[in-house]
């Protein structure tokens, strides 16, 4: 899997909306390897949008079209100071439910010191995990550059998330946690999507 995201500060966050609900309806169909894409903004304005691709050269040719180009130049100008990107094919999933579901997203953000340790630990225990959390039905995480990642966290709702946030893990999975956030290099930044714009191939 190819992940891109996107992000920036929006004058607007309903013209954002509006134009990915244009992609998803005009583009998409012609987007080949497309998996899916989640956006939002936060409540300070902060647009952040992971878009899921079965590859880089599926994302590429996607970019290169003439239609691809005009929406971008749109919704580009909804971005004062730029926008920022990040490409990863170092990406880990675990989808214990439809993300398309989910009432609430968080990003994460940050950096680690031993990307590979932090991809074993992401990938042992899904299925306590799920049972420790219900109210967690998914992440996608990617990682790029000397360490830096990007995770998106699909949750039922805000209030269920928040909730799940209080509860003490087993020891066995508070050692996981441990670890995990033993690997951080400073502190991560968390972007809230209180209201997710969540879109999937038909």
């Amino acid at each position: 899997m190819f992940v891109q995201v996107i992000q920036g500060q929006v004058t607007d966050a309903e013209q954002a909306h509006a134009a990915l609900d244009r992609w998803a309806e005009e583009l998409a169909p012609t987007a080949n390897g497309w998996l899916g894409t989640t956006a939002g903004v936060t409540d300070d304005g902060q647009f952040i949008a992971l878009a899921r691709f079965e590859s880089e050269q599926d994302a590429q040719r996607n970019s290169a079209q003439p239609e691809q180009d005009k929406w971008w130049s749109d919704l580009s100008s909804l971005f004062p100071d730029g926008a920022t990107f990040h490409d990863s094919n170092d990406v880990v999933t675990d989808l214990v439910g439809n993300p398309d579901s989910a009432g609430f997203v968080q990003v994460m953000q940050g950096r680690g010191s031993d990307p590979d340790r932090a991809r074993e630990l992401m990938s042992e225990d899904s299925d306590k995990w799920a049972d420790f959390r219900p109210d967690l039905v998914g992440s996608v995480a990617a990682m790029y550059g000397d360490g830096e990642y990007t995770m998106e966290m699909f949750f039922t709702s805000e209030e269920a998330a928040r909730e799940g946030e209080k509860k003490e893990p087993p020891p066995e999975l508070k050692a996981q946690m441990d670890e995990m956030n033993s690997l951080s290099t400073g502190m991560p930044a968390f972007f809230d999507l209180k209201h997710p714009w969540l879109y999937s191939p038909r």
